[in-house]
């Protein structure tokens, strides 16, 4: 209840004014009080606290008191009237109530009726400002939403990425200017259509289904490159698509923010073929290079000396380390123009690592490590690329040579599991450290410590390995531990049929 309250008296008798005024300063009310409606509705017009409560006399000279709520409409309709008469007739109470007046009291009253019927006009006055503060409070919220609204959308609106919301049945709800344009759609009203009537991508509204249908999506955000158009109009894009939760994490819908990216597939591009050309044009001299220095290392130019042998045969080590870069870079490229696999036939895998190990033998005599392969019965065919395929086996079976110890081993197992052919090649070798293992695949990225700094390489082998056998839909796993060596875990799909 308002302790501080401003109240006026409108009456006529200066008896009601005085008594009314003593009781209620008492109670440490403000009051003041005027003898006639015109002085009272003047000085609620030009009062700078407005009064909270108003005693209001029915019969006075002048305007009358019913004729004063009547003017309170316009002027204070929030105003609590307590209606004051001397004629109390419960039909003159209800028709100034009705005009809204909020409670009356009859003369003559005590000063505890006084008391009564101003504290309770007062808590209604306490109830009204909590009420108009909370509408308030309410009219800020609304403006303040509408506020973030319209700046989010400005904000999506100006992005260069595409953005677009559905909700949990595929119905677009919200898309930016940039998403019409790269889905293209333009010019198409798709607010409240189904996704998979907009777009050209199956792909797209496959992921946003399987977002929206699936549990575990949730905690998942799914990214995929898609591809729209034809011949040079070709447009690249990565979609990044997540739920939207509610806070109960119920799924209300999905969002998905496409980013073109057919500039960088285009100098990607440039660049692959750029690196192409190079190397093409690098290993032809490279290579006649290698063969003159056969041919003088042979003494087929004349005698050499031993300290010219010697140099000589430091020089073809280094050519062949070129030759070997200038090949690793040709396969690089053709792994970023996705013609590392160009042809494919029903292969025995057994025939193409038997034929690695024969090429890899030599290498591991000269250090005294044991190659072993082991195969189960019976091995089925698998559709490979020859060529590529041993590539892999050459270069795993010769990294398991080069960073194995004296005396060690490696074994290639192969044995089906499931749909797959698996391929197991394990050495005895130094191992590789567990803060490596997640890079081994990285290009140009090489394992440093002091066993590894006398092994020559281009950090491309296993990057170009691992190329390869994804282009066969296969895939690749290492475990390792230091000290005691590495295996290396291949499973490809074997043909149907």
């Amino acid at each position: 209840m308002l302790r501080d309250a401003n109240i006026l008296v409108i009456d006529d008798e200066a008896v009601i004014r005085d008594g009314c005024s003593r009781i209620l300063t008492k109670e440490g009310y403000r009051v003041k009080t005027v003898e006639h409606g015109e002085a009272g509705l003047g000085l609620i017009r030009t009062e700078k606290e407005p009064f909270d409560i108003l005693l209001l006399d029915l019969m006075m000279p002048g305007i009358s008191g019913m004729e004063v709520l009547e003017a309170l409409r316009t002027i204070d309709p929030n105003l609590i009237v307590i209606v004051i008469t001397g004629f109390a007739t419960v039909e003159s109470a209800v028709d100034a109530m009705k005009r809204g007046a909020y409670d009356f009291i009859a003369k003559p009253f005590t000063p505890d009726q006084l008391r009564i019927v101003v504290n309770r006009g007062l808590e209604r006055k306490s109830l009204q400002r909590e009420a108009e503060n909370l509408r308030k409070e309410r009219e800020k919220s609304l403006k303040d939403i509408a506020y973030e609204k319209s700046r989010i959308t400005a904000i999506i609106h100006c992005m260069v990425d595409g953005i677009l919301v559905t909700d949990p049945d595929s119905r677009i709800v919200l898309h930016n200017p940039a998403a019409t344009r790269l889905l293209e759609i333009e010019g198409l009203e798709i607010i409240d259509e189904s996704l998979r009537r907009c777009v050209k991508s199956e792909d797209l509204a496959r992921v946003v289904t399987e977002v929206l249908d699936t549990e575990k999506s949730k905690y998942v955000e799914i990214s995929q490159e898609i591809t729209l158009g034809e011949g040079t109009g070709k447009v690249f894009l990565r979609t990044n698509t997540a739920p939207v939760l509610n806070e109960d994490g119920e799924i209300m819908g999905s969002v998905t923010v496409l980013h073109d990216i057919t500039q960088e597939k285009q100098i990607n591009r440039m660049k692959s073929d750029f690196l192409t050309m190079v190397s093409h044009e690098l290993r032809a001299p490279v290579s006649a290079v290698q063969q003159q220095l056969s041919v003088i290392q042979e003494g087929m130019a004349g005698s050499i000396t031993e300290k010219q042998g010697k140099m000589l045969a430091r020089a073809k080590e280094r050519t062949k380390g070129v030759l070997d870069l200038i090949n690793d870079l040709l396969n690089v490229s053709k792994l970023d123009s996705d013609i590392v696999v160009q042809h494919k036939e029903p292969t025995a895998l057994e025939d193409i690592v038997r034929t690695a190990c024969e090429l890899m033998e030599p290498e591991a005599d000269t250090r005294g490590i044991r190659l072993k392969l082991v195969a189960s019965q019976p091995l089925l065919l698998v559709n490979t690329d020859r060529e590529n395929m041993e590539e892999v086996f050459v270069n795993l079976i010769s990294n398991a040579i080069k960073y194995n110890v004296e005396g060690g081993s490696v074994t290639i197992s192969l044995m089906t599991e499931g749909e797959f052919l698996r391929i197991d090649v394990t050495d005895t070798g130094i191992g590789i450290p567990k803060k490596d293992l997640y890079r081994i695949f990285d290009r140009f990225y090489r394992v440093k410590s002091p066993q590894t700094r006398t092994v020559i390489g281009t950090g491309l082998g296993l990057p170009i390995v691992k190329g390869i056998i994804d282009a066969h839909h296969g895939s690749i796993r290492v475990k390792s531990t230091e000290g005691k060596g590495s295996a290396f875990t291949i499973l490809i799909p074997k043909t149907s049929g």
